[in-house]
This record gives structure tokens, sequence and C-alpha cells, in this order.
């Protein structure tokens, strides 16, 4: 068995991931569903996802609906209570140095994008596709692996400009002092957020029951931290009809 939430762990959360999934484990158990005492948090990603004995992890849209769609189940999506968007779903910050000048998207389109995966929905996908009816896409772009490193490259002045996750980028304005010499500069559509998933054959009514009622249980500051209000059902059909970038 194995199970992680890793999307959004940074070291600051680590105590309220673990208490989160303490709460999960007792009401799977009450449910006769097995899990790992421990969470895979170092794991590589691909390799959790894709694992035949998968309690629950959380992925991003993009490479469910490019390679996971037919290998795991959705359980449910989280929703954070994100300004501007409906339960369940997300959008992305395009992030700017706050001393820069240029007011228009436009106006970035010979600068340096940095990213932190191809398959990333908010990273890549959703930027991509927010200045392609514009006319152009960064032909200049620095990878960086982490939604952190994307904003750390453009206050650094490695990059100019960059799409974070809008729960991301909450963490890092909250946490990083860094923070403060960056502003967004627009926001993209919103998209459903990142789901849990669960491996093909588990039952994913009692999963989604189990995280419910460990999300009631959360206490305040718990709760707080992670940015968790509830969990929502969004129909696969929904994630599948997010377009991909060309």
């Amino acid at each position: 068995m194995i199970a992680n939430l890793m999307m959004y762990q940074r070291p600051q959360l680590i105590e309220a991931h673990a208490r989160f999934w303490i709460l999960i484990r007792k009401y799977l158990s009450a449910a006769g569903i097995d899990s790992p005492e421990e969470l895979s948090q170092d794991a590589k990603e691909c390799f959790v996802w894709e694992h035949p004995d998968l309690v629950l992890s959380q992925t991003c849209g993009m490479p469910y609906r490019t390679s996971l769609q037919n290998k795991v189940q959705l359980v449910g999506t989280p929703d954070y209570g994100l300004d501007g968007c409906l339960p369940g779903y997300y959008r992305s910050a395009i992030i700017v140095r706050a001393d820069d000048v240029r007011r228009q998207i436009a106006e970035f389109r010979d600068t340096t994008f940095a990213y932190n995966q191809t398959f990333s929905q908010s990273g890549y996908a959703a930027p991509f596709w927010h200045v392609k009816p514009k006319g152009f896409w960064f032909k200049k772009r620095v990878h960086v692996l982490q939604h952190l490193e994307s904003a750390r490259a453009v206050v650094n002045g490695f990059a100019d400009i960059a799409s974070i996750d809008a729960v991301t980028w909450r963490d890092i304005a909250k946490y990083e002092t860094f923070a403060t010499g960056l502003r967004v500069l627009e926001w993209t559509e919103p998209t459903p957020g990142l789901p849990l998933i669960t491996a093909l054959g588990n039952d994913t009514d009692l999963i989604f029951k189990a995280v419910t009622d460990a999300i009631k249980a959360l206490d305040e500051q718990n709760k707080s931290q992670l940015g968790i209000q509830d969990i929502v059902k969004i129909p696969k059909e929904d994630y599948l009809k997010v377009r991909n970038p060309d």
C-alpha cells in the first residue's frame, strides 16, 4: 500500500498534512479500508500515481487527462476556497517582479518564462491557453521543476514571468519573505483543481466519505494551514475537456 499528499507540501505544513492523514486513516479503517501508516511524501510522483496498491494521492489535472485517466479513479477534489473559483476549482497567478513597469502580458512575449513542469496544468497548460489567443507563446523558457523555484527565478531575475498554482501562490505569499518582490499581473481562467485519486478497484465512495469526515474533524489551525474547506465531486468529463498545450 502507498499514499501521499505531496502536491502542496512544504516545511511549514508537514505536521498539518501528517495530522490530516491520521484522521483520514482513522475513517478509512472504520470503513474497513487498510492504509499505510506513513505518507510517502518524498516518493516520485508517477511511481505513486501508478502504483497498483495506491490508497490515496493527489495529482494534477493535466497528468490525469494525459496519462492517468484509465489507470486510476477519481475520489474527489479538495476545495481550497479560492477567490474567483467555483468549489474545487483553481486558477493560476501569472506573476512578475513588483517593480516591473509593464502592465500587459503581451509586453512580456519576448521575455523568459519560468515553469515547473510541461505536464503541469497550472504552471504550463493554463498560461499557454491564457496567452495563445494573444498570438504568442514564450519562446524563451526555463524549466525549474517546482512552482516555488519558478517564483524564485522571477524575483532573482533569472526569468521575468511565471504561472503559479493559486494555492501555492497563497502559501508563497504567506511563508516566503521574497514574495513582496513579486506581484500578480493577471489570473488565468479557473479549471478543475488537483484531484484526489485511488487505484482501480478501490471503493471511491467510502474513500470520499473518509476524507470528508477527516476534513470536518481537522482542528481550525490545521484546516487554516492547509487551506482546505471541503471535498467535492467534479465529473471526469470536466477534467478531460480541458485543453492540453499544442
